[in-house]
C-alpha cells in the first residue's frame, strides 16, 4: 500500500518542500541528542569518579593497605562472577530492542527471567570456588566473601536494566542509577568513619548493600514502562540467545580483562599487596571516564546501522577519546607519586610504578574498546571475542609468570602487553574483516569542526 501511495500522481503535490527542510532538522536533532547523551553520560561519570576518589581515600586512610585488601577480597567476587555470567544479555537486549522495537515488552521479560537464572548460577559457582582461591586469607574473610555472593543476581540484572534504559534512549535514568549507588556508598562510609565503625566488613557492606534499593527502583520503573508478559517467551529468548551467545565471549572476556588482574593478585599476593594494587587501579581508572561515557552511548547509536556510518562515527569518537585520555594521562604520570601520598597516605607510595603502568594500559584499552564497537554494531561480535580471548590468554600467562617474580610491577607489565596486542588485532580487523581502511588515530581539522558543531561554538 505504501508503494502505491508513493507512486500516485497526488503524492508530489502535498510533500514537495517538507523533505528538504525536515530531514536536515531531523538529522541535526539526532546528532545533538547523541552529543547531549555523551555529555550527560560524561557528567555522570565525572560525578562517579569524584565519589570513587572520595570513597577510596576514606577506606585507604582508615583501613590501611591490609584492611583495604581484605575489603576488596570480600566484594570483588560478586562483581566478577556477575560479569562473567551475563551470557551476552546486555548487548543482545540493546541490539534486539533496536532491531525489533515492537517486541520490547516480551524481550525485556525474557531478559529478566534469563538474568535471574544466570545470576543464581553465578552465586552458586562463587560460593563453591571461594575457599580455594582465598586460601591466603582468614576464615572470616572467606565466610563474608561467600555471603556477598548472594548479591550476584542483582549485579547481573542491573546490567540488563541499564541496557534496557540505554536501548530506549533513556540515558538520564541510566546515569541516575550510576550516580546514586556511589553517592549512597560515600554517605555510608562517612557515617561509619565518623562513628568509629569503619572496618573491612562494614566498608564492604557500604559498597554492596546499596544495590538492593537501587535494584528495586530500576525494576519498578522498567516494569511500568515495558509491562512484562510471560506468554510466548521462547521466541524472545531465542532472539536474545542468538546474538547474546556471540556477544557473550566478548562480554565475558571484557569482564576478565577488567578484573583478571585483581583476581590473580588476590590469589598470588598478600592482602597488603592487594590493598596497594586496588588503590593504584582506582586512581588510574580516572581515565575511564571518557571511554565509558562514549562507548555507553556509541553502541546503541550505531547498532544495526550501515557500515560506513558505523566506521565513520566509531573512528571519530576514538580519536576524540585518545586526545582527552592522553592529555589527562600525561598529567597523571607526572603527578602520580604526589597524588598517592596526598590522597591515600605514605603507605601507598609503593604503588607508583604499577600506577604508571596502569595509566598506560587504560589509554590503550580505551582505544581498543571503542574501536571494537564497530565490529559489535556490524554484527561481528565473534571477531571481538577472538581478539579479547587472545589478550586474556596472554595476560593470564604473563601474570602467572611475572607476578610471583616481580609482584605488582609484574601484574602491570602483563596487563600492558596484553592490551597492546588486543589493540593491534582490533586495528587489523578493520581491513581484514570489515573490508575498510584502518581508522586514523590522529585527530584532524574535520574532527575539531565536528566538536565545535556539537558544542554549538
Amino acid at each position: 500500500m505504501r508503494e502505491k501511495q508513493g507512486s500516485s500522481s497526488t503524492a508530489p503535490i502535498v510533500m514537495p518542500s517538507k523533505p528538504s527542510h525536515a530531514l536536515p532538522v531531523a538529522q541535526k536533532t539526532v546528532r545533538r541528542s547523541g552529543a547531549a547523551a555523551i555529555m550527560q553520560t560524561l557528567g555522570a561519570r565525572v560525578f562517579i569518579l569524584a565519589n570513587n576518589v572520595a570513597t577510596g581515600m576514606i577506606t585507604a586512610r582508615f583501613l590501611g593497605a591490609e584492611g583495604r585488601g581484605e575489603q576488596a577480597a570480600m566484594i570483588v567476587w560478586a562483581i566478577f562472577f556477575a560479569n562473567l555470567m551475563t551470557f551476552g544479555l546486555p548487548s543482545a537486549l540493546v541490539y534486539q530492542f533496536k532491531r525489533h522495537p515492537e517486541d520490547r515488552s516480551i524481550l525485556f521479560s525474557a531478559a529478566l527471567v534469563s538474568g535471574g537464572i544466570l545470576g543464581t548460577i553465578a552465586t552458586l559457582i562463587g560460593i563453591v570456588l571461594m575457599p580455594f582461591w582465598l586460601s591466603n586469607y582468614s576464615p572470616e574473610v572467606i565466610f563474608y566473601a561467600r555471603l556477598f555472593m548472594l548479591l550476584a543476581p542483582l549485579g547481573l540484572l542491573q546490567q540488563v536494566f541499564a541496557a534496557a534504559f540505554e536501548a530506549s534512549g533513556d540515558f538520564a535514568a541510566a546515569n541516575q542509577l550510576r550516580c546514586l549507588m556511589p553517592l549512597v556508598t560515600l554517605i555510608s562510609l562517612v557515617m561509619l568513619a565518623v562513628t568509629g565503625q569503619l572496618t573491612p566488613l562494614t566498608s564492604a557492606m557500604a559498597y554492596t548493600l546499596n544495590s538492593i534499593p537501587v535494584f528495586i527502583w530500576m525494576l519498578r520503573r522498567l516494569w511500568s514502562r515495558f509491562k512484562p508478559q510471560w506468554r510466548g517467551l521462547g521466541k524472545a529468548r531465542r532472539r536474545l540467545l542468538t546474538y547474546g551467545l556471540r556477544a557473550y565471549g566478548n562480554e565475558m572476556l571484557n569482564a576478565l580483562s577488567l578484573q583478571l588482574d585483581q583476581v590473580l593478585v588476590v590469589g598470588l599476593l598478600s592482602a597488603e599487596a592487594m590493598g596497594i594494587y586496588v588503590v593504584a587501579l582506582s586512581l588510574s581508572r580516572m581515565l575511564r571516564v571518557f571511554q565509558t561515557s562514549m562507548t555507553t552511548v556509541l553502541f546503541p547509536k550505531v547498532a544495526a546501522q550501515p557500515l560506513n556510518e558505523i566506521v565513520s562515527l566509531t573512528s571519530r569518537v576514538n580519536r576524540i577519546n585518545l586526545v582527552l585520555t592522553l592529555m589527562v594521562g600525561v598529567g597523571l604520570l607526572g603527578l602520580g607519586p604526589a597524588l598517592l601520598q596526598l590522597m591515600y597516605g605514605s603507605e601507598f607510595t609503593a604503588a607508583t610504578t604499577v600506577f604508571r603502568l596502569l595509566v598506560a594500559e587504560i589509554i590503550l584499552s580505551g582505544a581498543t574498546q571503542i574501536l571494537a564497537q564497530a565490529l559489535m554494531a556490524a554484527e561481528r561480535p565473534g571477531v571481538v571475542t577472538l581478539v579479547q580471548a587472545s589478550g586474556i590468554g596472554l595476560n593470564a600467562v604473563l601474570a602467572l609468570i611475572l607476578i610471583p617474580q616481580y609482584g605488582l610491577t609484574g601484574a602491570g607489565i602483563a596487563l600492558v602487553s596484553a592490551t597492546t596486542m588486543r589493540l593491534l588485532l582490533v586495528l587489523l580487523s578493520y581491513p581484514l574483516v570489515l573490508r575498510v581502511r584502518v581508522p586514523a588515530l590522529v585527530m584532524g581539522l574535520d574532527d575539531v569542526s565536528y566538536i565545535r558543531q556539537k558544542l554549538g561554538w
